[in-house]
């Protein structure tokens, strides 16, 4: 694995991650500090009178109640697919109160007003737990979810930090979709990582570069990692989390950006 940081640019961490190259510093696994799991389980979040079909999961309660960081995840285009629960599963073990949205539970392409008030009900429905501490919650999302993370940070004040895994930060204009994320750059505060590769069709990396140099203009915060030759939604293969490096390395890249940034 190649991971390449150019530190000219003072608020940019680009790494890039070639596939199929010898690595040249030792392989860890994904972050081996973990906590017991709570059995995950299918809940409804209700936001604009209507039920949204949800997973979350969480460390064990504890008496007294650890107040915990959280994460809400907003799943791709293709829907709340099981390797989405796995993941759920797989940050709660590592010490994340996590909900996973199902912002496609009623129609395939909501609104933008529709799904940023489900993300608004979703953060209420958190804060009502015991165990969440409501100043450490974090946003990630994958595809039209990566979209929705770049869009909603620099809305959604609550958030602390984010991570857009393959979005499109230039889709926008139309009714259901009134704003693109890049026109909001001047609102976000939080940090952001920005995970793509480099063979994504859909959203073709040049505009994410393009993005990322926005990014760096305004001086916002903000972290892009790179997979050489992965295609869009590589974090998944046939619905279920992939079991390559490249999967596992931008899961831990993850994991690890929300370690430091929700704190």
């Amino acid at each position: 694995m190649l991971k390449r940081t150019l530190p000219a640019l003072a608020l940019i961490s680009l790494t890039l991650i070639q596939s199929g190259v010898a690595q040249t510093t030792p392989s860890t696994a994904l972050p081996t500090t973990t906590v017991a799991v709570s059995e995950g389980q299918d809940l409804e979040i209700q936001s604009g009178g209507k039920a949204y079909k949800s997973y979350l999961a969480a460390p064990p309660m504890t008496t007294p109640a650890i107040r915990r960081p959280a994460i809400i995840l907003l799943h791709s285009f293709q829907g709340l697919e099981p390797g989405y629960r796995d993941l759920v599963d797989e940050m709660a073990a590592a010490g994340y109160v996590t909900l996973a949205l199902g912002w496609q539970t009623l129609e395939t392409e909501p609104s933008d007003a529709t799904v940023k008030a489900l993300v608004e009900d979703g953060l209420k429905a958190l804060a009502l737990r015991p165990d969440v501490n409501s100043n450490a919650v974090g946003l990630t999302g994958f595809c039209a979810g990566g979209r929705y993370t770049m869009l909603l940070l620099p809305q959604i004040k609550a958030f602390k930090s984010g991570v857009a895994w393959y979005g499109f930060p230039e889709q926008g204009g139309t009714a259901l979709k009134p704003q693109t994320p890049s026109a909001l750059i001047n609102d976000l505060t939080a940090p952001l990582l920005i995970i793509h590769g480099t063979k994504d069709q859909p959203s073709p990396v040049a505009t994410i570069y393009s993005y990322a140099q926005k990014l760096d203009a305004a001086n916002k915060p903000f972290k892009l990692s790179v997979y050489q030759g992965e295609p869009h939604g590589f974090l998944l293969a046939a619905s279920k989390i992939a079991g390559t490096q490249a999967s596992r390395d931008a899961r831990r890249d993850m994991l690890n950006y929300f370690a430091e940034t929700l704190k």
